[in-house]
C-alpha cells in the first residue's frame, strides 16, 4: 500500500499532540518509523518517559486573578516567548523531504529556539540562513577532535547562540526494533556536516573488547568538556545528565546549563524517566545554572509539572517529528502552538501568571 501524502492543512480531528502519531505512522515506512518511535532494548525507559507525567498530578486554584500573565523567560541572555525548544533530532529528511528546513521555519514562526543536530541533513550554515529564531548547536564529539572543533567554529561563525554537547550516547543503545527491520539510511540521506572527516580506525588485538577497546576507544571524557569550555565563549550545556554527581562535575568545569535527558529512552534502557530524574538534578545544582528537561513532553500540563520540579524550559523531539511527518513545517508549528496554548491554560487553572509562579505547590502532595 502506498504511503499517504504529506498534508498541506491540519485535519480538524487533530486537536492534541497525541493525535499526530497515527497520521505520522501512515506517512512513514517501517524503516523511518522504527528509528522514530522506539527505544533501546525492551523500551521500558521509552514508555516510562511518558507515564511519569501521567502519574504526576496537578492542583487547581480557584479565583486567582491571572490577568497580564505570560510565558516569557530569560535564558542564557536570550528573551524567549515560551519555554518550549525543538530538540536535536538526527536525519530529519527520513521524515519529510525538507527535513531541518521545515523545522526551522516552524520554529521561527512560533518563536521557539531550535537545537540543530550534528547529524542534520542540511548544513549548519544553510539552516542558519533560514532561521529567524535562536539556534543552538548540538555537538557529538568525533574521534577526530580537530574536526570536532571545526564544527564548533562553524556554529560560532553561523551565529548559533549556544552549544549543547550530548554526553549520554558515546555508544548507541541496543535498539532491537531497529535491528528487526534492518534500519538503514536511504540513498541521499547523510550527515552532511561530517563530510571530510578523517576516519580513525581502531585495531583490536586478541582479548580486547569490541565495546571497551573498540567502540569506546575515542569516546569523550570530562577532559574534553574542560578543554571545550576553554575554547568557546558560547553558553555550554550538557545534554544527557541523569546523575547528580555528573551535574556537580559539570558545574565545576564551568558548564552554563544542563539538560536532564535519557536520550528519549534510546541508549540505556531502564534509566528512570526524565521527569523522575529532574528533582535530584535540580537539588544538586541548587540554582547555579539553568536545568532543562527533555523526554516525554506531550501536553502543556507536562510543561507545568517540569517547571514545578525545577526545569527552566523543556525540549520536544518526537512531537516535532510527528508533526513534520504529517504536514511539514505547518505540522511542527501546529505542535508548538498546541503546547503553548495548553501551557497557558494550565497556568491559568493552577493560578500562575508567570513561569516564576510555578512552584512545587501546584503538584499534588504525593508528587511534590
Amino acid at each position: 500500500m502506498p504511503l499517504a501524502p504529506y498534508l498541506n492543512q491540519i485535519p480538524p480531528e487533530i486537536t492534541a499532540v497525541s493525535d499526530y502519531v497515527s497520521f505520522a505512522r501512515v506517512r512513514l515506512n517501517d524503516n523511518a518509523w522504527a528509528y522514530l518511535h522506539s527505544g533501546a532494548a525492551d523500551e521500558i525507559t521509552f514508555r516510562n518517559n511518558r507515564l511519569a507525567f501521567d502519574d504526576c498530578g496537578l492542583l487547581s486554584r480557584a479565583l486567582v486573578d491571572v490577568r497580564g500573565g505570560h510565558t516569557r523567560l530569560e535564558l542564557f541572555g536570550q528573551t524567549l516567548q515560551h519555554p518550549i525548544l525543538l530538540a536535536p533530532v538526527a536525519y530529519q529528511q527520513l521524515f519529510h523531504p525538507e527535513g531541518e528546513l521545515a523545522a526551522v521555519r516552524a520554529a521561527s514562526a512560533m518563536d521557539a529556539p531550535m537545537v540543530v543536530s550534528t547529524l542534520a541533513n542540511h548544513t549548519l550554515e544553510d539552516i542558519a540562513r533560514h532561521a529567524h529564531t535562536p539556534l543552538w548547536f548540538q555537538l557529538y564529539f568525533q574521534a577526530d577532535r580537530e574536526f570536532t572543533l571545526s564544527l564548533v567554529r562553524r556554529a560560532e561563525a553561523a551565529g548559533y547562540q549556544a552549544l549543547v554537547v550530548t554526553v549520554d550516547a558515546s555508544i548507541a543503545g541496543v535498539r532491537n526494533r531497529e535491528q528487526r527491520v534492518g534500519f538503514h539510511l536511504p540513498d541521499g540521506i547523510s550527515a552532511v556536516n561530517l563530510q571530510g572527516i578523517r576516519q580513525l580506525p581502531v585495531a583490536l588485538t586478541q582479548g580486547q573488547s569490541a565495546v571497551f577497546d573498540g567502540l569506546m576507544a575515542h569516546a569523550p571524557t570530562w577532559r574534553d568538556i574542560e578543554r571545550l569550555r576553554q575554547l568557546t565563549d558560547l553558553p555550554l550545556l550538557l545534554k544527557g545528565i541523569t546523575h547528580p554527581a555528573d551535574a556537580q562535575l559539570a558545574i565545576q568545569l564551568g558548564v552554563d546549563g544542563l539538560i536532564v535527558s535519557n536520550h528519549g529512552g534510546r541508549t540505556l534502557d531502564t534509566v528512570p524517566a526524565a521527569l523522575q530524574l529532574l528533582p535530584n538534578i535540580t537539588a544538586a545544582v541548587q540554582g547555579q545554572v539553568p536545568v532543562l528537561l527533555d523526554g516525554g513532553v506531550r501536553r502543556g500540563t507536562d510543561i507545568v509539572k517540569a517547571i514545578a520540579l525545577g526545569a527552566s524550559a523543556v525540549l520536544i523531539g518526537r512531537p516535532m517529528i510527528y508533526g513534520m511527518a504529517t504536514a511539514g513545517a505547518l505540522g511542527v508549528a501546529h505542535v508548538l502552538r498546541l503546547l503553548w496554548e495548553e501551557l497557558e491554560v494550565a497556568m491559568a487553572l493552577t493560578g500562575c501568571r508567570t513561569l516564576d509562579e510555578i512552584t512545587p505547590d501546584v503538584l499534588a502532595r504525593n508528587n511534590a
